[in-house]
């Protein structure tokens, strides 16, 4: 864990640097706090447990994958996501991969009725789904159901090392 710590700050640190020199205005300042809360995503959730897909659930009507970390399943429950989001000020979301598709099953994301948009799948042709295929990260500005976010992706393995899902964060811009 202090590993991932000391990463994040790294990256933290070479943003603010890059975004001083290089860059105009706050995107990388956008990008590390995109960073810091994907870290902060994955450690609260690697302090519940390994991750693993076991069983099936529904989903606002849809039946996926049951993801957990440890004992804490994760479809329709809304406390990691929400910690997350207190903590940091952005969307945190988790996806279950089903068959060819990947939904989110527990998000703090609410659509224009102002309900989580669980059960929604990620884009199939947007920008993250080709670097998650290969087992990579994805970090940048995205579309998510119509919206510009500047954002992270990064893939849930099993004990297996089997693709199960989706870590994302991100911020509205």
């Amino acid at each position: 864990m202090g590993f991932n710590r000391a990463i994040v700050g790294a990256l933290t640190l070479f943003c603010m640097i890059a975004s001083a020199i290089i860059l105009p205005g706050a995107t990388c300042a956008l990008d590390a706090k995109v960073t810091s809360a994907m870290g902060i995503l994955k450690s609260k959730a690697e302090k519940l447990g390994p991750a693993k897909a076991e069983g099936t659930d529904t989903v606002a009507g849809k039946t996926v994958p049951a993801i957990y970390f440890g004992a804490a399943k994760q479809d329709n429950d809304f406390a990691l996501v929400d910690g997350v989001a207190k903590e940091t000020g952005g969307i945190a979301t988790i996806f279950v991969k089903s068959g060819d598709e990947f939904v989110r099953v527990a998000t703090n994301l609410k659509g224009d009725d102002g309900k989580r948009v669980i059960g929604t799948v990620l884009d199939p042709k947007g920008k993250a789904i080709e670097a998650i295929k290969k087992g990579e990260a994805f970090y940048g500005d995205v579309d998510v159901l119509g919206k510009p976010y500047t954002g992270g992706y990064e893939p849930i393995h099993d004990a297996a090392k089997n693709l199960i899902g989706i870590y994302f964060v991100g911020y509205a811009k």
